[in-house]
């Protein structure tokens, strides 16, 4: 495994891969809830052409353009449930939002459930390891009030800000 730093509009992000340097298998904000304290361990090596195209749709996204980030190889590591539910986060489009109940009902479907709890949704949303690009940021609360964020409430904000200049109901 190995590591890469990109320096964020709102704060330090460390991109890791796996040993085949082909997939991407982390974007953190540096400091967010759940970041793996092995990061530390992981070597360095900001050459790699994941990282570099990374970085490169980082930079679009950033500047306020939609990048295609389905170029980018994802290989993130979670339970079969926290990976439907990631899967179903990178169906939520550029400036749009899903609540954490939608995606629940949506989860109980294919489970061939009758309900789902939203909060074991948003356990799973909050574990995303791929920030971003698996846009967990697009999730909101119920009545699309602005709630949870591994990378922190004003993080998420500026995130959805930048995509449509979207303004959502605040629990702060």
């Amino acid at each position: 495994m190995y590591k890469s730093f990109y320096n964020s509009p709102i704060g330090t992000m460390i991109l890791t891969c796996d040993e085949s340097c082909d997939s991407l298998t982390g974007l953190y904000f540096d400091g967010q809830k759940y970041l793996p304290c092995q990061l530390q361990h992981i070597e360095i090596k900001d050459s790699l052409k994941i990282f570099q195209d990374v970085k490169d749709k980082l930079n679009q996204y950033f500047s306020g353009k939609n990048p295609d980030f389905n170029s980018i190889r994802l290989n993130p590591a979670g339970t079969p449930f926290q990976l439907k539910v990631w899967q179903i986060l990178l169906n939520i489009d550029y400036g749009k939002t899903m609540t954490y109940g939608e995606i629940a009902d949506i989860v109980a479907k294919d489970l061939g459930k009758e309900k789902m709890s939203p909060q074991a949704i948003g356990g799973a949303v909050g574990h995303n390891p791929i920030s971003i690009i698996i846009p967990c940021h697009r999730v909101l609360g119920r009545n699309h009030s602005l709630t949870g964020y591994a990378g922190g409430i004003e993080r998420k904000q500026f995130l959805l800000d930048l995509e449509n200049k979207i303004k959502v109901k605040s629990k702060l």
